[in-house]
Parts: C-alpha cells; sequence; structure tokens
C-alpha cells in the first residue's frame, strides 16, 4: 500500500544499467507514491537512493530473509507487479509458490532471462530452474517487449498465455532526436571505424565475426571492441585473437565509458557489426540507427523482423561489405527511429501499462502522443 492506502505498482528487479534512469524517470512522469521498487544487486554498482518507495534488499541471512518476506507481502498487496526481467531464481520461486498473483505480474522481457531456456543443461539444478520458470511463464498474466518475436518465443519455448503489451520500458530506448540529422550530414573520410559488438558476453560471437572481416583486414579500417563488461576470460580470447588477426587495426575498449563519452564514441563510427544469435544489443542499434550508421545483424534474430517491420533498412552479416550507408538510407531510418524510439512513444505505453482499466493518473497529460 501506499501512504495514503492506495494499492501500489511493485516493480521487482536486479540492479542494472538500465534501473536508475528508470526510477528517476518513474518518479518524476508518474505518481511517485504509487509506485513501489524492490531490488538485490549493488548499489555501489548501480547507485539508487533508498527510500520509502525505494527497496534494496542486503546481502546476509538474517538481512535476506527480512528482505524476501517484505517482497510476499507487497507481491499480495500491490495492484500490478512489474518483473524486469526474470533472472532471479528465488523471485521465480516465490511466483511458482503463489500462482494466484501471476494474473497481474508483467515480465519485462530483457531477452537473456528468455533464452535461457537454450542454455538449459539435463542436470537436475537445470531442469527444476526450467521447471520454476516453465509454471511462473506460463500463467504469467502479462508480456511487456517492444520485439514481438520475443513474446512469440515466450509461447513457443514456456506456452506463455499472458497479454503482450508492446513498450520500449527503458530511456536507453529512446533517442535524441537531434542527433540523427547531424551525424548524418558528415560523411566523408577515408577510414572505416567499425564497431564490433557490444559487450564480453560469449553471444557477441566476436570470432566469426573477425573471420568475415579478414578479407577487409587490408583496408584503411579500425575495428572497435567494448570488452568493459561481461565474461573476461572471454574478452581475453576477443583480445588475443583481435591482435592476431588484425594488429593496431584492432582496438579492444576494456575501460567503463560514461554514457555522454559513449554517445561521442559513436558519432565516429561508420558500421556496426551485431554478430549475436538472439535479441541483444537493441539500445545501441537503436543509437546507431538514430546517428544514420549502417548496421549489420543476423536476419534471424528477433528484433530483425521488429526493425525491418517498421521500414528500417538492416543489412545482414552473412552479405558482409563494408561500404558507408547511403545518405537516403541514413536520412529514412533515422526519420523512423526519431518518430518512434522517443520519449512520447515511451510516456504513453507505459501509460497505458500502469493505469490499465483501474487507472493510476498521470502527472502530465500525454493524450495525442503516438508513433
Amino acid at each position: 500500500m501506499s501512504c495514503d492506502g492506495q494499492p501500489v505498482i511493485l516493480h521487482v528487479a536486479t540492479l542494472d544499467k538500465f534501473i536508475p534512469p528508470f526510477v528517476k524517470f518513474v518518479q518524476r512522469e508518474f505518481q511517485e507514491e504509487r509506485h513501489q521498487f524492490w531490488f538485490t544487486g549493488s548499489v555501489e554498482k548501480y547507485p539508487v537512493e533508498q527510500s520509502e518507495t525505494v527497496f534494496v534488499c542486503k546481502n546476509g541471512f538474517w538481512s535476506e530473509l527480512v528482505g524476501y518476506a517484505k517482497l510476499v507481502r507487497t507481491l499480495h498487496s500491490a495492484r500490478k507487479v512489474m518483473l524486469h526481467g526474470l533472472f532471479n531464481i528465488r523471485v521465480v520461486a516465490i511466483l511458482a509458490l503463489c500462482p494466484w498473483i501471476l494474473p497481474k505480474c508483467h515480465w519485462i522481457i530483457w531477452g537473456g532471462d528468455l533464452y535461457q531456456y537454450k542454455q538449459a543443461s539435463n542436470e537436475l539444478k537445470s531442469r527444476i530452474k526450467e521447471a520454476l520458470r516453465y509454471s511462473v511463464i506460463r500463467r504469467m498474466g502479462h508480456l511487456v517487449t517492444c520485439i514481438e518475436g520475443d513474446v512469440d518465443l515466450a509461447r513457443q519455448w514456456y506456452g506463455a498465455l499472458g497479454t503482450h503489451h508492446e513498450c520500449l520500458v527503458y530511456l536507453s530506448n529512446v533517442v535524441d532526436p537531434q542527433l540523427a540529422v547531424e551525424v548524418a550530414l558528415n560523411r566523408k573520410k577515408s577510414r572505416l571505424n567499425i564497431l564490433l559488438g557490444n559487450s564480453a558476453d560469449p553471444g557477441n560471437n566476436h570470432i566469426e565475426a573477425f573471420e568475415r572481416l579478414l578479407a577487409y583486414k587490408g583496408q584503411n579500417i579500425k575495428i572497435y571492441a567494448p570488452l568493459s563488461y561481461g565474461d573476461e576470460d572471454y574478452a581475453n580470447k576477443v583480445i588475443a585473437q583481435g591482435h592476431a588477426w588484425f594488429g593496431d587495426k584492432f582496438v579492444p575498449m576494456t575501460d567503463f565509458m560514461p554514457f555522454e563519452q559513449y554517445l561521442e564514441f559513436l558519432k565516429s563510427v561508420d558500421i556496426a557489426i551485431f554478430n549475436h544469435r538472439r535479441q541483444q544489443a537493441m539500445g545501441n542499434t537503436i543509437t546507431l540507427l538514430a546517428m544514420g550508421k549502417r548496421v549489420f545483424m543476423r536476419r534471424d534474430v528477433s528484433h530483425w523482423r521488429f526493425l525491418h517491420g517498421l521500414g528500417i533498412k538492416l543489412n545482414d552479416v552473412e552479405e558482409l561489405q563494408l561500404q558507408p550507408i547511403e545518405r537516403e538510407e541514413a536520412r529514412k531510418n533515422a526519420c523512423i527511429i526519431h518518430s518512434y524510439f522517443c520519449k512520447a512513444t515511451l510516456v504513453r505505453q507505459l501509460s497505458d501499462i500502469f493505469e490499465g482499466k483501474d487507472g493510476l493518473s498521470k502527472k502530465r497529460n500525454t493524450a495525442g502522443h503516438g508513433v
């Protein structure tokens, strides 16, 4: 319950880079007292201001016992529950034991949580975990994502029956409308800067992408690979192979870069290659398209269909050619990105989810905003 006795909307998440900006956004754009946040994870790494409405479960047996007891109470009293990713197996277990909560639960699909289906093994622990996830996802009342293909996979793999709500959810999926035109106008330079992947997650398939780039190693190129977070051992393998094949034309980015600095770096990129086999790097993809960059990805990933459906021209990694994007194509892509991936769309979509039939009122009127 909120301080005035009204049912709240409860947000449950493990802290990640998307979460602190989301908390501030919800508190600013919607009635702050109507939202409560329950988190696990590192406050030092992902700072959030704790308060009556923002709770972070601390480590330690007794702290966790108190924290999860609080979660169970609030899950029952909340009007709606927003599950930001479905990674925490303890949360999954609680939901499996309390299936009557699931009709009001909204699973915000992150991608990695969905694709755990592909990573499951025959070991007993993995089978138990997947059984719990299947029980929960199948009965989840609502599925939240802008990627319809991920909803299709949830239905195919887990028998999910929930209602799909199309939503950008996070500010990382909102672009600066001025960015696209400014960068798209400045194209001519001798060297091609290539962005390869978005992290040290093995799902980036860097080595396979390197093999496709070998044909161009004699050209004036620079390959940048962000490797500041993810699997350190995998990052070291990528770095060793990148230097072995491309020498100083390969630049591993191993230090964390502040957001504004990273945006400046992206402005210097000409071509981005995302060789993932699942939905990943959406924020990077959207920002680069908004800047008028050429983006390569696999045709069989779920977000290809989504972006292609919006009218965006994408490029298949299977047909990799290192040529800068044509100006008109860049402008068209940027225009589409600008019209959909904007703050007005995000506010409207979240409002539709938060308000529902028994609506909560927003701080500001966004009627008339749309795609």
